[in-house]
């Protein structure tokens, strides 16, 4: 299994980014709000990953923190909740977001994520908070180590808009509501990254 990956950047594609360790290139999948905090391209990263074999693929998921890559194993452990959908949820909150949210039972905050039904909410409220209990002290009072930092903007004219809506299609957003939330949030001198995490602030 691969747990951890050391690497140069070589494609930020959101969610994929391509890592090359020893000469081979990983493709990984990863939450947007850890998306956020990776290097440039050609730096160096390292990250956490879960490895997940279907019959039709073998996919890498990846993570900034050993404590981000326990919740999204929690999360894939829920009934009706699988690698995509947990990979939506740590896309459109934080980690520490979501703790907060289930702590609170706040259930209206996870159904405006794309895929999660009212039914599927109250099983993750439900379930989740048990397995808090059980997840390292640091996971639930490290609110520090789940802090977003924007990129700086970087003008990419209507490409990085482009990029942004085909981003939010693979989190499960449905095109035109993709495209409806980047047109939202669209400023002429912003980067594909940070047209995504103000549009999943904003559906939040």
């Amino acid at each position: 299994m691969i747990g951890r990956l050391r690497g140069n950047i070589l494609e930020k594609q959101p969610p994929l980014v391509l890592i090359e360790a020893h000469g081979v290139g990983y493709e990984v999948h990863m939450p947007m709000t850890c998306f956020y905090e990776l290097p440039e391209l050609n730096q160096e990263a390292v990250i956490f990953t879960h490895f997940v074999v279907r019959e039709d693929a073998q996919l890498l998921f990846g993570f900034n923190n050993k404590q981000e890559r326990a919740l999204f194993r929690e999360l894939i452990k829920t009934n009706g909740v699988g690698p995509k959908l947990a990979l939506t949820i740590l896309s459109g909150m934080s980690a520490q977001q979501f703790v907060t949210v289930v702590e609170k039972e706040e259930i209206a905050a996870l159904v405006k994520l794309p895929g999660v039904g009212k039914k599927t909410a109250e099983r993750l409220v439900v379930e989740m908070k048990d397995r808090f209990k059980g997840l390292h002290g640091d996971f639930l009072s490290g609110e520090s180590a789940f802090t977003l930092t924007a990129p700086d903007a970087v003008p990419e004219g209507n490409d990085a808009e482009a990029e942004a809506v085909a981003a939010l299609v693979a989190l499960g957003y449905k095109p035109q509501e993709a495209s409806r939330m980047i047109s939202k949030v669209g400023k002429p001198d912003a980067d594909c990254e940070t047209l995504i995490r103000e549009a999943l602030r904003a559906a939040i």
